[in-house]
């Protein structure tokens, strides 16, 4: 048996959809699929503006344009994070300052975020990992207090909620993820979420290639200019139509997943009561979309051995981040403030095991037995 840890679902309508896309003669960007798109992210989870961009590291690299990070500005963020959220901040000059995670959701600890901000501090970058929303509560208070942005990585975050709002939209601006290993893909792209009205129009002006392109499309101006920086951050049409057919089903594809999550944590929950790993906490604020089921190990020999034992029996299941405070660019482009026990504990102990729409019942049970005997 091979069972890989990902395999994005396929619904039969996105090939339905291209071929739509293909007879309306608009393959470039902003066309038909793509505003479907945004008028169902507006609708269904209630963003003041959805723009969709070719990759959620795209999207955030507009969000950190439109919070005005230049050199020498500083954006607090988790370390236990992909590298696409420091290097939007990099990019514009400035210094990502990391901080440790909760020891529960492996989210930012929001209780050491005021012990990094200084007088160069620009931002709150907060992670949603796994589908878990931040205390965003306290994060905005924070922020408020401070007079700085809250910028939200919501990559993993697509139907998940914290006290009933959509992660990526809590925030000022929040960016999504569709790369393959999401749970709603369409290959590569992403999206973002403007919350804040005054920010609307320029976050238009960026993602067109620093041009007003969308008011002439609109009929709002008789032409268009370069007026601001940007660049060309709108996914083709065919990716749109793609992520329409996606979108559309969702719900179910979003239920399934959660099946998976549930039926794991219930049957490996007298593993985590024997003390020989831990599972994944969410906490009652939120509503996680089953992006991913993890274990905790021990320590990292056990993990590892953990690993090997799976793969061995065909099973794929990787670890996930390697810290950026102590990566190689991380200590070139940034600095962290504080211990950081639990990001380096959790990088070297934590599992994903397969989840996946299309992952069967006796996938399901055969990776669960596999752990069970590797700890007998």
């Amino acid at each position: 048996m091979k069972i890989p840890y990902n395999r994005p679902h396929l619904n039969n309508k996105e090939l339905k959809n291209i071929s739509d896309a293909h007879s309306r003669w608009w393959l470039a960007g902003d066309g038909y699929y793509t505003k479907k798109c945004h008028e169902w992210f507006e609708k269904k989870f209630g963003a003041n503006k959805a723009l969709l961009t070719t990759s959620c590291s795209a999207a955030m690299d507009i969000m950190t344009i439109l919070a005005n990070i230049e050199k020498g500005d500083e954006v607090i963020m988790p370390s236990f994070t992909f590298s696409s959220t420091a290097n939007s901040v990099v990019l514009r000059g400035g210094t990502p300052v990391f901080v440790d995670i909760r020891h529960d959701t492996l989210n930012i600890d929001e209780n050491l975020i005021e012990e990094a901000i200084t007088s160069k501090t620009k931002a709150i970058f907060v992670v949603h990992y796994a589908g878990v929303g931040c205390e965003m509560d306290t994060i905005k208070r924070i922020a408020k207090r401070h007079k700085l942005l809250v910028l939200e990585d919501a990559a993993q975050g697509f139907s998940a909620r914290y006290k009933g709002k959509q992660l990526g939209t809590i925030g000022d601006v929040g960016a999504m993820s569709f790369h393959e290993t999401k749970n709603i893909t369409s290959g590569e792209g992403g999206v973002l979420f403007v919350n804040k009205a005054k920010y609307a129009e320029r976050a238009e002006i960026i993602r067109e290639k620093g041009t007003n392109r969308s008011k002439f499309y609109r009929g709002e101006i008789d032409k268009y200019t370069w007026v601001d920086m940007g660049s060309s951050f709108l996914p083709s049409e065919i990716i749109s139509a793609f992520l329409y057919a996606q979108l559309t089903g969702s719900k179910k594809i979003i239920r399934k997943r959660l099946y998976i999550w549930k039926d794991y944590q219930k049957r490996l929950m007298y593993l985590e009561k024997k003390a020989y790993l831990r599972l994944p906490v969410t906490p009652v604020t939120t509503e996680h979309n089953g992006h991913i089921f993890y274990i905790l190990l021990d320590d990292q020999k056990t993990r590892n051995e953990l690993m090997t034992y799976l793969k061995g029996r065909g099973i794929l299941a990787p670890f996930h981040y390697i810290p950026l405070h102590s990566s190689p660019a991380g200590r070139k482009f940034g600095r962290y403030v504080g211990r950081m026990d639990n990001t380096n504990k959790v990088s070297s102990t934590l599992i994903r095991l397969p989840l996946f729409y299309d992952l069967k019942q006796s996938e399901i049970d055969f990776i669960v037995k596999s752990i069970e005997n590797f700890f007998k």
